[in-house]
């Protein structure tokens, strides 16, 4: 099939041919008569504008640099570069308070402690007034488990300097260790123009908590229940534009879905788990550019 149309795909310096996963759209893009270009977001020299559309896909540096990524963002929106997801979405998304717009609306999410930036509690104390015993400690604003750590009522007075300092530098979320992580594993669905694709269960190796591929994660291929798909679902359309991707991370708890991340930004949409996926997700973005 002859090339109609050129999306870019984004990426970051240190993966500049895209993911592993990622690379699996381009075949699917191309038998729809698109051209996949894979752009570093930090690359002053490209031509966005030269694109019919810029998708978001392994820029996995934007934590780090999450000021200059905004600008970015805001600069290809004055441009009226067609971004997916949208910058609406994406600045409502960097930065995970978010999640209690999403409590706020009725979407049950795991509960969170926002600590800073700037003073804090003691780390005994803050534990002694939610009563967890085991927590989980990150940046409001991260990815791939970036700086995220674990602690409980027993370790909390040795970690208490290090939490202050982490504070201190940023918005800290504090939730309780989910042990559903270990048990049930860590529900990941994926959505392509508002419509479920797919879906896996994600388990951390022994001794971690994390479930991260690159941390030693395992992730299994799943097909969760309607109800689940549809949880999924209303987690998705809460936010405040339609989305050509997302994915919707929780947990099992007593028989009801918890929301943990809603992630529109960057996800690694795990194709490779699902034959079709990578099909699916090329015709969305078709839809998309027209």
């Amino acid at each position: 099939m002859a090339l109609t149309g050129r999306v870019a795909l984004v990426t970051h310096a240190g993966l500049p041919q895209l993911s592993d996963d990622d690379r699996l759209l381009l075949p699917e893009l191309t038998r729809l008569g698109i051209e996949g270009v894979p752009v570093d977001w930090s690359n002053g020299e490209a031509d966005w504008k030269a694109f019919d559309a810029v998708v978001l896909r392994s820029c996995w540096d934007y934590h780090l640099r999450a000021e200059e990524f905004l600008v970015w963002v805001n600069r290809l929106e004055g441009a009226s570069v067609r971004l997916w997801n949208s910058p609406r979405v994406i600045r409502w998304n960097v930065e995970k308070g978010y999640l209690l717009a999403l409590e706020q609306s009725g979407i049950p999410v795991v509960p969170t402690r926002w600590v800073g930036p700037g003073s804090a509690p003691p780390l005994p104390a803050l534990l002694g007034e939610t009563g967890w015993d085991r927590v989980v400690i990150k940046p409001s604003i991260s990815a791939s488990a970036h700086n995220t750590w674990r602690s409980s009522h027993r370790e909390a007075v040795a970690d208490d300097t290090r939490f202050q300092e982490m504070v201190r530098r940023q918005r800290t979320m504090v939730q309780p260790y989910i042990q559903e992580v270990e048990s049930r594993g860590e529900w990941s669905l994926f959505y392509f123009g508002g419509n479920y694709s797919h879906a896996v269960v994600k388990r951390p190796k022994p001794g971690d908590f994390r479930v991260q591929h690159e941390l030693g994660g395992v992730y299994e291929r799943r097909e969760p229940d309607a109800l689940l798909i549809d949880q999924g679902r209303r987690a998705l359309q809460a936010a405040p534009d339609q989305c050509l991707y997302g994915r919707v991370d929780g947990f099992e708890i007593e028989d009801r879905f918890v929301l943990l991340e809603l992630e529109l930004l960057e996800p690694s949409m795990a194709l490779a788990y699902d034959p079709g996926a990578p099909g699916r997700f090329a015709r969305a973005i078709r839809a998309v550019i027209g």
